[in-house]
Formats: C-alpha cells, structure tokens, sequence
C-alpha cells in the first residue's frame, strides 16, 4: 500500500512542530543541564536537525538526486525557527546555530541514512 503524498509529510510537520514548540520556550521554562547544559542543547540542534532533514527526504520518496533539497528545506526552517526563538523572553539567535550544528545534524543524518541505503540495495546506482 502506497502513502499519499500529503501522509509522507507527517513525519516533517510533526518535528516542525516540535521544533517550533521548544523554540518558543523562554529561558527559564527551558531545564537545565549543569555542567552539560551547552553540550546537551548544541546535540539537541544536531539531532533535531538530523530527523528534521531525514522526514524532509521522506516526503522527497528517499530520491537520492533529492538529498539536497531535503537539505535545504531543513537549513530554510533552521534560519526560521532562530529568528522565532529570537522572540522568547531570554532567548536569542545566533546564525551559528544554524550554520554550525542546524546544519552539521541535517548532513551527518542525510550521510548516515544514505550509507545505510546503499548498503541495503548496493545493486543500485546512487
């Protein structure tokens, strides 16, 4: 049974959502990780980045030629959502968010996902 298309962009709203709805969080409702906290909010760029850019490439049908744009699509909300997360009582954006770990998550996932598909289907060109 095949998705429609509108279905196979769940996943990708749903993590906007999520993505959105953390942003919007001011500095004091958000927890803090003591000693870990730069480390942990920094890997929760990356790792969010990284689902965002793979749901992105879902929806794209996993197209190899459509990596890129999944790529793009997840850079485009990155530089969105920083300047949402702007508006949130002691919050502030910074490109390098988005240039540094937004965009190192949305690679690193895009990479990994597509290793892990060619080594299941190595009979295909990529």
């Amino acid at each position: 049974m095949k998705k429609s298309g509108l279905w196979k962009w769940l996943p990708a709203l749903v993590m906007m959502g999520i993505i959105f709805w953390v942003s919007a969080h001011t500095v004091n409702e958000l927890p803090s990780f003591g000693w870990a906290d730069k480390l942990v909010k920094k890997s929760g760029h990356a790792i969010g980045y990284a689902i965002l850019a793979l749901a992105y490439w879902y929806a794209l049908g996993l197209r190899h030629e459509r990596r890129w744009l999944a790529w793009a699509l997840a850079i485009l909300y990155a530089l969105t959502d920083e300047y949402h997360q702007s508006f949130a009582a002691g919050r502030h954006s910074t490109i390098w968010d988005v240039l540094i770990f937004d965009n190192a998550g949305a690679l690193i996932g895009l990479w990994l996902t597509n290793n892990l598909i060619k080594q299941k289907r190595p009979d295909e060109s990529t």
